[in-house]
């Protein structure tokens, strides 16, 4: 079980009380196996994996490495791989567990790439990653200098296969929480720099996740929103009618102009647009360690530059901006 008392005397030592005082009831009432029917075997499965002495982490290359083939058995390797598939699908990396490549649906690395030379330098840095999914992103920022980085993500497999992570790498002031955005107290204007990356296009309200995001900031800090746009001027947006690439849960496609709009009523200022890429089937994928439907398979067999609905096809940009 990670210790999360080095999280919440950071959060006192910054005033952040009104989280530090929630937090253990959080993680205990999502920590409960009674909750989730495979909870219990995952932490099981966690619990049975090996800490072995290691040659090293690095934490700044395109796959997270962890170890060496060297520093376990040919029967512990293929012991520990039998064990990670447990926790199928894996969604965002890659990663490289002591030889072991999981080979992750999403190049994550490809979108780190993207940002890294546009945002301010993380070091000594405390970083929120809201949607971390596993949390490759959160050791790619830790790996850039921050001093600590919270990761949040309500998908407890995603949570689950980041304490495996953790727990073969070892102590790191690293964590990822299994709560969503609106459960961060409002207003606590704490973290110097917020990633938002894929999650404003799921939200209901977009206008409420930019302000939430925005209140999590502390005064001078930086926000790096990544999302899903399509081409268009000021004040249009795709709103679609069903499933947008066979997704259920997407509200909002703003255009570049618009999404800009939103963020200044917001309250942000110094806003660019530092990417803006087509999502390729290379970069998203069906692969060993993530078996189910992918990008190509929710796209217009006949035209690529369509989903299967008929609507655009992913494209997506980053912001970034600074709270007024």
């Amino acid at each position: 079980m990670i210790d999360y008392q080095p999280l919440i005397e950071t959060l006192l030592e910054a005033k952040a009380d009104a989280w530090a005082q929630i937090l253990p009831q959080q993680l205990a009432r999502t920590f409960e196996p009674a909750n989730h029917g495979t909870l219990a075997q995952w932490q099981a499965l966690i619990e049975q994996l090996p800490k072995p002495e290691h040659t090293g982490a690095s934490l700044d290359a395109d796959a997270v490495r962890i170890g060496c083939p060297e520093d376990l058995t040919d029967e512990a390797c293929q012991q520990l791989k039998d064990q990670l598939k447990v926790l199928h699908p894996w969604r965002k990396g890659p990663y490289d567990l002591f030889g072991i490549k999981i080979d992750t649906e999403w190049h994550s690395d490809w979108k780190w790439d993207r940002l890294k030379n546009h945002i301010a330098p993380l070091a000594n840095r405390l970083v929120l990653d809201v949607g971390c999914g596993n949390g490759y992103h959160c050791w790619r920022m830790l790996g850039a200098g921050a001093r600590m980085v919270v990761g949040i993500d309500p998908l407890l497999l995603n949570v689950m296969q980041f304490q495996a992570i953790r727990k073969l790498h070892g102590e790191a002031p690293v964590y990822v929480l299994p709560i969503g955005m609106e459960e961060v107290p409002y207003g606590l204007k704490l973290f110097d720099t917020v990633f938002s990356m894929g999650v404003l296009y799921h939200r209901r309200s977009p206008i409420d996740h930019l302000l939430e995001l925005k209140e999590s900031l502390r005064p001078g800090g930086e926000l790096v929103l990544e999302t899903l746009v399509i081409d268009g001027g000021p004040g249009q947006v795709l709103v679609p009618e069903g499933r947008y690439a066979c997704m259920r849960n997407v509200w909002f496609l703003p255009t570049c102009d618009t999404l800009v709009g939103w963020m200044k009523r917001c309250g942000f200022t110094n806003i660019r647009i530092v990417d803006v890429t087509v999502t390729s089937t290379e970069e998203q994928r069906t692969t060993e360690w993530m078996t189910f439907h992918s990008l190509k398979d929710f796209l217009d067999p006949n035209d690529p530059n369509l989903t299967r609905e008929g609507l655009p096809a992913p494209k997506r940009a980053i912001i970034i901006a600074n709270p007024a």
